[in-house]
């Protein structure tokens, strides 16, 4: 069982044979108590769970002490200051669970059923609300000893950081607009607004050098919210990876688009896949 819980909705599937049997869906109390916003993961997995259920993986917006399965000051959960949501879950279900950030079960999602299948080191970027990545070396995901790794948009950039200029927090910061209305309008053929995704293109562009520099993937995923506009931004994005100091680093790196429903499911889910792998 895959669960990814969001700020307002949590979501659950069940995998077998590599496919999701079923998807359920539905809001969370996110400003109740810890124990409020508890009972509604237990009231979703109830529906889905039988004797079929080998193990439970569960991706949610925080620092998590991955050993542990503590999760630590929850995006948009104000409650959920330190939650042991393994030991929670494992009393209650007696199975296995496996609790990580949802940016690296992002990353897992498209190692095991996306576009990171033929790749052996590669970076799941989520641009949407912010910018998280997951990052996988050599087919292993990569956490860091207090699952911090892959925290690129905090790492300074101009006046502020990568997650200011390479989000959807960059339409508002710099030009005080919606993503979504500026999508629209470059959709519309609103030059304007297509001038606005090229220098996001910059942006980005530069973030991806710095990543390439620090982690040397083979392959970036982009995902969230802002990829679905990657045809108006993708040109400048290249232009300035192109000026990466190492050429031959290049030859065969490349930049996809998440293609994948259910990335956030399938990546819990591929928790189990991957500590059943590597233990």
């Amino acid at each position: 069982m895959g669960i990814d819980l969001g700020g307002t909705n949590v979501r659950v599937g069940v995998l077998q044979n590599n496919t999701l049997q079923q998807v359920s869906s539905m809001r969370i109390n996110a400003t109740g108590s810890e124990n409020e916003v508890i009972d509604d993961i237990y009231h979703i997995i109830d529906q889905s769970i039988d004797a079929s259920v080998e193990a439970i993986g569960i991706g949610v917006p925080s620092v998590v002490d991955v050993e542990r399965g503590i999760v630590y000051d929850v995006v948009n959960i104000p409650s959920w200051k330190e939650v042991h949501l393994k030991q929670i879950l494992e009393e209650r279900y007696e199975r296995p669970v496996l609790v990580n950030n949802d940016a690296n079960c992002f990353a897992l999602g498209e190692k095991y059923f996306g576009k990171g299948q033929d790749a052996h080191s590669l970076v799941g970027l989520i641009i949407g609300t912010g910018m998280g990545a997951g990052v996988i070396i050599y087919d292993q995901l990569y956490a860091g000893p207090h699952c911090g790794a892959g925290e690129f948009g905090m790492v300074d950039y101009l006046d502020h950081n990568y997650e200011y200029y390479g989000s959807g927090q960059y339409f508002k910061n710099v030009h005080h607009a919606a993503g979504e209305e500026v999508f629209r309008r470059a959709e519309s053929g609103d030059s304007s607004a297509r001038n606005i995704f090229y220098d996001f293109g910059v942006h980005l562009g530069n973030a991806i050098k710095m990543i390439l520099y620090t982690v040397d993937p083979e392959l970036i995923i982009l995902g969230g919210s802002v990829s679905n506009a990657f045809p108006y931004f993708e040109k400048t994005m290249w232009e300035r990876i192109s000026t990466f100091a190492f050429s031959k680093s290049l030859k065969d790196f490349r930049v996809e688009v998440s293609a994948l429903a259910n990335s956030g499911i399938l990546g819990a889910a591929a928790l189990h896949y991957d500590f059943q792998k590597n233990r």
